[in-house]
């Protein structure tokens, strides 16, 4: 079956920019000062010749995905190589279709054996996970190129009007639920409206200073807030993402009391406890979540979900975490791979989904059809996303409905990232009453506006195609 919008990408030119942070940002057991943003320029063609661009772009976010003994660099380098890889087998793939069957079959066919091309010989392996960051920056291009050529938003694209397969093509659901995808399309699990607006969720990194007592001197002297009730009062934040260490009890519920005793004079409503994948035990987290109760109800209260305390492979560590999601909802967000891995994950006792457009926009958005027709809740987070890759990021969040808004911090780590895209997107780029603005999205694709935007790119790292 075929339709005469179908696309094929045929060309890919790839861009390295670099991003230092202003402040350390802790992921896990490592301290990050710089990222590389992966951004990328797709031609796709229909049958007829006729042809468009997109663009996608996504942090390479070595610490998240793979975490490892082996340096920064090492593993830096290994996934812009690997970016360089996947440029090339874009440009050479010659499948049509709807892009999220494009980009589907791309990661069934193809991905597999690039990442084991990748790995051979190397001490030690790029994760499925890293494998799937350094290929969505193709894959948002894909979604975007399609939407352009057509002249449509790409969410007005997601159904059967435009789209070859339904879902039960790439979906099965669980043994216990009473779910059919038979001749469902992505678009029948969006929000019925999506807002302009959406509440932002602020990052209290493991090593952020809180109050006076914990500046080293060393803070930035710029424009932004350094300490966090500053951060609080400039943007009138009303969501709260604390980072714990996962390995030290006494240090983690001290941390939730004293960055909650600040959300409470400061008037924040929400509060979220993330592990970063480094808790083994259950009961660690149920500790910490009973002692809140016990001794700090209000606190308590204001916790939303507990998000990723376990390990992220979870075919190899498979917890039973039923205990924990007795007590908060609990979110999946490294573990969620794709929708098999939230199929596995649900069947453990999680109980929602932190769905990342870094996971590719395909694999995000047939996550979330599983989840939402399985009763689980979502959530959108951030990848620390800047410029371009701002974009399809917020309107995943505002397309598929989550349990509270859309966390982005790209604003606290590396502000002047984004300079240039705020010029068009300023509500994008800047928290203001606790959420950010997405009325400047407009247009095709993703909305990018990117005629709009003056920015010199770098020399390319490689082309292919044409």
């Amino acid at each position: 079956m075929s339709l005469p919008t179908d696309i094929r990408p045929v060309s890919s030119t790839l861009y390295f920019l670099p991003v230092h942070t202003r402040m350390p940002l802790k992921f896990g057991g490592e301290i990050v000062t710089y990222v590389t943003c992966a951004r990328c320029r797709v031609t796709v063609a229909d049958r007829d010749g006729r042809t468009a661009e997109g663009w996608g772009e996504t942090p390479l976010s070595v610490t998240w995905v793979w975490p490892s003994a082996l340096s920064y660099e090492v593993r830096h380098e290994v996934m812009k190589s690997f970016c360089e890889t996947l440029a090339a087998a874009w440009a050479g793939f010659e499948k049509f279709g709807h892009p999220m069957e494009v980009g589907q079959d791309f990661i069934d066919e193809i991905l597999p054996g690039l990442l084991e091309q990748q790995n051979t010989g190397r001490e030690e392996p790029l994760p499925w996970l890293g494998a799937l960051v350094c290929n969505s920056l193709f894959d948002i291009a894909l979604h975007d190129a399609y939407g352009n050529l057509h002249q449509r938003d790409i969410y007005t694209t997601y159904n059967g009007d435009w789209m070859n397969r339904s879902l039960e093509k790439y979906l099965k659901p669980a043994a216990d639920a009473k779910v059919d995808f038979t001749g469902k399309y992505p678009e029948e699990f969006f929000v019925a409206s999506a807002p302009k607006q959406l509440p932002a969720w602020h990052l209290v990194g493991g090593v952020d200073p809180l109050d006076e007592s914990e500046l080293t001197g060393n803070e930035p002297d710029d424009e932004y807030p350094v300490l966090l009730e500053d951060w609080i009062q400039t943007d009138g934040l009303k969501c709260l993402k604390i980072k714990l260490r996962g390995n030290d009890a006494v240090w983690d519920y001290k941390r939730v009391g004293k960055v909650g005793g600040i959300a409470v004079a400061n008037g924040v409503d929400w509060l979220t406890a993330d592990f970063n994948c480094t808790v083994t035990d259950p009961e660690y987290v149920n500790e910490i979540v009973d002692k809140l109760r016990d001794d700090q109800p209000r606190l308590h209260g204001m916790l939303l979900y507990v998000e990723q305390p376990f390990p992220y492979e979870l075919e190899r560590d498979r917890i039973d975490t039923h205990s924990v999601s007795a007590r908060k909802p609990l979110f999946l967000d490294e573990s969620a791979h794709d929708w098999q891995h939230v199929r596995l994950g649900r069947e453990l006792g999680w109980t929602g989904v932190a769905l990342k457009t870094c996971k590719t926009q395909t694999g995000a958005l047939l996550s979330a059809c599983w989840a939402k027709a399985h009763g689980m809740t979502l959530m959108v987070q951030d990848l620390t996303n800047p410029m371009l890759a701002q974009v399809p990021h917020v309107r995943l969040a505002a397309q598929v409905g989550t349990i509270m808004g859309v966390e982005t911090n790209a604003m606290q780590f590396y502000p002047a990232a984004s300079v240039n895209e705020a010029v068009v997107h300023p509500g994008l780029h800047q928290r203001r009453g606790g959420r950010v603005d997405l009325s400047s999205i407009s247009g095709s694709g993703f909305g990018y506006r990117v005629g709009e935007i003056e920015r010199d790119l770098p020399v390319a790292s490689c082309s292919c195609g044409g």
